[in-house]
């Protein structure tokens, strides 16, 4: 099947719910849903074209929106799904009833992003310490580090 023929497939799976559909290389396609459409999306391309395969969920601060890709496989394409959510009301349906692997992904966008990801099955931290501060989140562009006071043991004071 040529990438023509896939793309027209995904637009056709998807109707109006796909906004956008690129193609930047061979078999590697980008389309775009509104985020209220996101878990019907999902659902649609892994029970009409077989997207299964979850390879990973990635986050991206775009300082007034976060932008949210879900990079699924099948044999021989790549399709992620993108979309975008405001800054100032960052929540997201999870998708775990399509995809249950999703799980660990979500964890990691409400940890790194401080996305609110509504109805995920278990939202305890993934990657961050117990003892992190609370509001803040490391893949934000407005984060900032600031370095724990050293303590050598043993050390002066």
């Amino acid at each position: 099947m040529s990438d023509t023929e896939f793309a027209d497939r995904v637009k056709a799976a998807l109707g109006e719910k796909a906004l956008e559909l690129t193609n930047p290389a061979t078999r590697r396609f980008f389309v775009k849903v509104a985020a209220d459409d996101l878990t019907a999306a999902v659902k649609i391309l892994r029970d009409d074209l077989g997207f299964t395969h979850l390879s990973t969920i990635s986050g991206v601060d775009l300082g007034e929106t976060f932008e949210i890709v879900y990079h699924f496989a099948v044999p021989g394409a790549q399709l992620n799904v993108r979309t975008q959510i405001p800054r100032s009301e960052p929540r997201i349906e999870s998708i775990c009833p399509v995809i249950p692997g999703a799980v660990l992904y979500e964890r990691e966008l409400q940890d790194m992003f401080g996305l609110k990801v509504e109805h995920i099955p278990d939202p305890r931290p993934l990657v961050l310490p117990d003892d992190w501060p609370a509001d803040q989140y490391p893949l934000r562009k407005d984060w900032k580090f600031v370095r724990p006071e050293e303590k050598i043991p043993g050390g002066k004071s």
